[in-house]
């Protein structure tokens, strides 16, 4: 964990050398932050454990800032992840989230900002949980990393194998619906990992307060690779 300082540096460096994340223009004017926070009040009233009612909350945040593609999430602190059993593992609620998540619609191209070989793979099929999940190896300058790309198609895992190598630029999946990416209105959580301790197909997105030191650490800004604007 000692080089990931370096690994945010690194990036910073290279902020000119990456290929865009998804098949849509996150510096446009129809993009919006969108706030998951507690502050907000839509959430608050909307029935979360329904996934429609859900989607239709998002759809209305977007339509009330004139927008179709919402992005944000670094390191916010947000009660919706209470919606799901599977975040009730320990005393603390894990709340804080350590991605950013691109709300736009299901069927949008996924791709990969550098070359990279394909590090694991697996349908997170819990309700709440990433559903079909792709992590990707890099290497910049001899200092390896990860990207994961949460809430795929699960024709997205058909035929990838561990060690497949995507240039630069390819497509590597495509944004999932609900209930298969899962249970979520529809989005990309991509997140960047300087480590992956082991884990294979799955990694935390989300953590509690009190480890935003260590994952602040494992998990550099996002936005260095996707260089939006709004962010």
């Amino acid at each position: 964990m000692n080089n990931t300082p370096n690994l945010s540096n690194l990036l910073s460096r290279h902020c000119h050398a990456f290929a865009p994340v998804l098949d849509a223009d996150l510096n446009a004017d129809c993009v919006c932050t969108l706030d998951f926070s507690e502050k907000n009040q839509l959430l608050q009233n909307t029935n979360l454990q329904n996934t429609d009612a859900f989607n239709e909350a998002v759809e209305q945040m977007l339509q009330e800032r004139n927008a179709t593609t919402g992005v944000g999430g670094y390191l916010e602190n947000r009660f919706i992840y209470r919606r799901s059993r599977h975040f009730d593992v320990q005393a603390e609620s894990r709340d804080l989230h350590l991605g950013v998540d691109v709300w736009l619609p299901a069927g949008t191209a996924v791709f990969t900002p550098l070359d990279a070989i394909v590090h694991s793979f697996r349908d997170n099929d819990n309700f709440g949980d990433y559903g079909p999940t792709i992590i990707l190896q890099h290497e910049l300058e001899g200092v390896t990393f990860y990207t994961l790309y949460g809430h795929l198609t699960r024709s997205s895992l058909q035929g990838l194998q561990e060690g497949q190598h995507f240039a630069k630029g390819r497509k590597i999946a495509e944004v999932g619906p609900y209930p298969e990416n899962g249970h979520w209105p529809p989005h990309l959580h991509f997140q960047v990992i300087c480590s992956m301790e082991g884990k294979y197909g799955d990694f935390p997105g989300v953590a509690t307060l009190a480890e935003r030191a260590k994952y602040e650490q494992l998990c550099p800004n996002p936005n260095l690779i996707l260089q939006c604007r709004h962010l």
